[in-house]
This record gives C-alpha cells, structure tokens and sequence, in this order.
C-alpha cells in the first residue's frame, strides 16, 4: 500500500487525523462527498462514478473540486462496488479524472490502485468547496399527514426520524457491505438512487437488506434523479426497484417517486 493513503467505504467516515492524505471512497463523486472530502483537508480523492447519471451527477462533485485545486477522480460504477473501498482498489477502473488529477498522470481506464500511486504526488489543494446548504428539509405533500424528510446523504438520517418517509440522495448500495448501515432509523419508506445498480447490481443492496428488517425500501433510476440530491429523486426520479415491504405499500417499478410518495403519505 502506498503511503498516506486511507480508504473509506463511505467519505463520511473521513476523521481530522486524515488531513493531508490521498483517500479512495465508496461513495459517489457528487457534490455533497466532494465538499465533505474537500473541508477535511484531504490532498486528493478518488470516488465511485455512480453510473454518472442526470446531470453527470456522479462526477459532479469531481469536476467541482478541480477549482479548489484538488486532484479527483471517478472509478467506473461497472468494474467495482459502490460502497466498498477494498472492492474499489481491488478492480477498480478509472472512468474520469478531473483536470488536476489528469495532470499527474490519471487517465481513463488506469486501475485505481495505479490512479492512487499519480495522485500521492499531488500539491495540497488552495482553497476548500463551500460547505452544502440545505442538505436537509422538509416537503409536505398535499394532505399528508406528516412532512416528508429530504437528505442529500443518508449520513443525516437521525433516530429521531423513525416511522417518517425518507428520501435520500445516497446510493442504494451497503455500505462496506454491512447490513447495520442500511439506515439509521426505522423509515416507513426509504428512497435511494440506484446509481445505475453497477457491478453485481451492488446500488439496490440496502432493499433487501431494509426489507429484513420489514422496512419499505426503493431506489430511483440514476438516469431519471441527480445524485446526491434529494429534491431531484422527488421531482424527476422513477422507481427502478423496490423490495417487499415497498411492494405491499403500492409501490411499484416504473411509477414516480412523487405519486408513489403522496399516496403513502396520505394513508
């Protein structure tokens, strides 16, 4: 393993002890991962490309971090797991690199691990990303009985937020492979972006996972929502998979998230 070098399932779990070092993450290269790599002083990064998606959301957040100055890169969402950092070094392929990281040397289709090795010789970025606003809200939809909770990463979820419908703008992928971290707290129905399923179709993992626990679960298609944005799976996103539990809620693949949601939360 080269040197100053972490890996994180999710950029959520970066620590202060972390500044200064190259670190490749399961998580998606969206905006919300990319401010978080970026405010914790980290020197570069390489995420999951989450199929790219609407918008390329899933390199949004790598494009962004080149105007702080932070080498970045994407590993194609087909050829590792989203959510697993071991998978991502272990047969990860590079599907974009931002300019800074383009200039050390990382090309599309190097190995991440060999992505890495370029990136440990990057300068410390000059400035830090704005930290995201508004990564949590409320939206009430006509006649509901309570408000649904929109949160551009599943990190935000609270225990507070048991029996509450829950959009998120994660993936749907465990993350480390790890049932405990589906969700933190029982939703009546939770909402994920499928990130384009990926390798070993990884981006619905968490809905059988939740369905254990007999909590709803459905992804939206990455090509149909932004990921990393909660209030895009609501507007635009359509249901690409759901599990049992969603199932016996009406929900099914193909309906819009927005009506799937305001007939549950009018019940």
């Amino acid at each position: 393993m080269i040197s100053n070098v972490r890996l994180l399932n999710s950029i959520t779990d970066v620590d202060a002890q972390m500044k200064g070092v190259v670190v490749a993450s399961g998580s998606h290269g969206g905006l919300y991962p990319a401010a978080v790599a970026s405010r914790a002083g980290l020197r570069a990064v390489i995420f999951n490309d989450a199929g790219i998606g609407l918008d390329e959301a899933g390199i949004a957040g790598v494009k962004a971090l080149a105007e702080v100055g932070m080498a970045a890169a994407a590993a194609d969402a087909m050829s590792c797991h989203i959510g697993s950092a071991d998978d991502m070094m272990a047969a990860g392929r590079i599907s974009f690199a931002n300019g800074v990281a383009a200039r050390l040397g990382v090309v599309r289709g190097m190995t991440v691990a060999e992505a890495m090795g370029c990136m440990a010789r990057a300068d410390m970025p000059s400035r830090q990303l704005a930290k995201q606003e508004e990564a949590r809200r409320d939206y009430d939809p006509p006649g509901a009985k309570e408000p649904v909770l929109l949160v551009d990463s599943a990190s935000l979820v609270q225990a507070a937020d048991r029996g509450r419908v829950i959009v998120t703008g994660s993936h749907g992928g465990l993350i480390g492979g790890d049932p405990s971290r589906a969700l933190k707290t029982e939703a009546r129905l939770a909402v994920f972006n499928d990130a384009s399923f990926g390798k070993d179709n990884i981006g619905s993992s968490r809905l059988p996972a939740l369905d254990g626990l007999g909590i709803a679960a459905v992804t939206v298609a990455h090509n149909t929502a932004r990921i990393g944005d909660a209030a895009s799976a609501l507007e635009t996103g359509m249901i690409s998979a759901r599990n049992s539990t969603a199932e016996a809620l009406g929900c099914a693949c193909g309906m819009t998230l927005k009506n799937a949601i305001r007939a549950i939360a009018t019940c």
